[in-house]
């Protein structure tokens, strides 16, 4: 699910964001040290893009070392390279580079009418910087442009990065899920996930 590590991403088609710290561009008041700008850019992930996904993934899992119930997470098995490639061949994958350094990706799933998250992480020594909510926004302009309704995912309701980051972005958590829905959620509590620490959440577009 996407959170899942930070799980709190996405691509629009090869957009620059230019962000210096909280979007100052570099321009801070008299007296203070100028920011470097960040090149932030969102693309399709590439094959050649795959090698680096597992390290950012793990990156972004250490966050759940925070949570003394959640650290075993951190430890976890991470998406493969062969499933990673799935992802890219259907379309459904995007990477976040600053600076041309890979930081953060975002998978997709299509439903019927809306496009799932599947996961969505940023290297731990990135996130904070809006890179997640950009990853999130590529996501969703590819959902509109195919014609889907929503975003929907899967998430953790309590920890601070999941679904309370998600409701700042707009997402509600849904009390009738959709067949798909359903069946993630099943297949979370069969790897271990207890039933009523998850949610799903759903953004209409």
């Amino acid at each position: 699910a996407p959170d899942d590590r930070a799980h709190a991403g996405r691509r629009a088609g090869d957009q620059q964001f230019l962000l210096a710290g909280a979007d100052l561009l570099g321009i801070m008041p008299t007296g203070q040290a100028i920011l470097p700008a960040m090149n932030i850019r969102i693309r399709p992930t590439t094959p050649h893009d795959i090698i680096a996904l597992p390290a950012i993934e793990r990156a972004a899992g250490e966050r759940f070392r925070e949570s003394p119930d959640l650290a075993w997470l951190a430890d976890g098995e991470v998406i493969s390279a062969a499933q990673h490639l799935e992802y890219v061949e259907r379309g459904l994958s995007w990477l976040a580079l600053a600076n041309d350094q890979p930081v953060g990706f975002i998978l997709a799933e299509a439903h019927p009418s809306s496009l799932f998250i599947v996961e969505l992480s940023v290297d731990l020594d990135w996130q904070g910087k809006g890179i997640g909510r950009q990853l999130i926004a590529c996501v969703a302009d590819h959902a509109r442009k195919r014609g889907l309704t929503a975003l929907t995912l899967t998430t953790f309701r309590d920890v601070p990065w999941n679904a309370p980051f998600y409701a700042r972005l707009g997402f509600e958590k849904m009390t009738t899920l959709t067949p798909e829905l359903r069946q993630k959620r099943e297949e979370e509590a069969a790897h271990g996930f207890a039933f009523e620490t998850r949610c799903a959440m759903r953004l209409p577009l």
